[in-house]
């Protein structure tokens, strides 16, 4: 499997938090914006569900 591919277990995370973390009213981009900072989140090392729902909703810190 290639390096940057998530696994099947990864896959069900990112999409649980995805689904958990949803916004009422929320626009497309705003959904792949969201979907987007978990996934970076995630990459940075942050695994916790919980933690990623929290963090999704807020902007990217560098």
């Amino acid at each position: 499997m290639h390096k940057d591919a998530f696994t099947p277990s990864e896959l069900a995370i990112l999409s649980r938090v995805l689904a958990r973390s949803n916004i009422k009213n929320e626009t497309e981009t705003e959904r792949e914006q969201r979907a987007s900072r978990i996934l970076a989140y995630y990459q940075a090392g942050i695994t916790d569900e919980t933690e990623l729902e929290q963090l999704s909703r807020q902007p990217l810190g560098r």
